[in-house]
């Protein structure tokens, strides 16, 4: 395998880098579970977008489904989490990795009485961000624009 082309052709570099700090607030929080949006689709030219995501105990989280034009992979920061990998329900817990590739089944969630912090990868970039601040009126939608909704943002779930 080779590297990829170069992007950059300069010979000198360029002061590009941004930080992030831990402790800055969230970037949006909805029902116990917070986002911070560490790089988006439009930080990084849609090469990847990179989400922490910190679940309040028994907080939940999506169940099984896929994507059709991303990959996406989880780390786990602290806490435990119920990882799907396609087949069936496996327990996660800090520094374990999963990896999921465009159309892979998967889903995640919270069940236990303690926070858990995981990092989402999105490769390429998509706007995650409107998929998350949509998640509060999906309560408000028909089931036709919630099916739109969840198509717009390239999430299929699995019946």
């Amino acid at each position: 395998m080779s590297y990829p082309p170069p992007r950059y052709t300069g010979d000198k570099g360029e002061v590009s880098a941004r930080l992030t700090r831990f402790d800055e607030p969230p970037d949006f929080e909805f029902g116990g579970t917070t986002y911070h949006y560490l790089a988006t689709q439009q930080s990084t030219d849609g090469d990847f977008g990179l989400y922490r995501v910190d679940i309040a105990p028994a907080g939940g989280g999506p169940g099984p489904h896929f994507h059709k034009t991303m990959s996406e992979s989880f780390f786990v920061l602290s806490g435990s989490m119920r990882m799907h990998d396609g087949r069936d329900w496996i327990d996660a817990s800090a520094g374990d990795f999963l990896y999921v590739p465009p159309g892979g089944i998967h889903g995640f969630r919270n069940e236990s009485g303690q926070p858990a912090s995981i990092l989402i990868l999105f490769a390429p970039g998509a706007p995650r961000e409107g998929y998350f601040e949509g998640l509060p009126g999906l309560a408000d939608m028909t089931d036709d624009e919630r099916r739109e909704f969840f198509i717009g943002h390239d999430n299929y779930w699995i019946q």
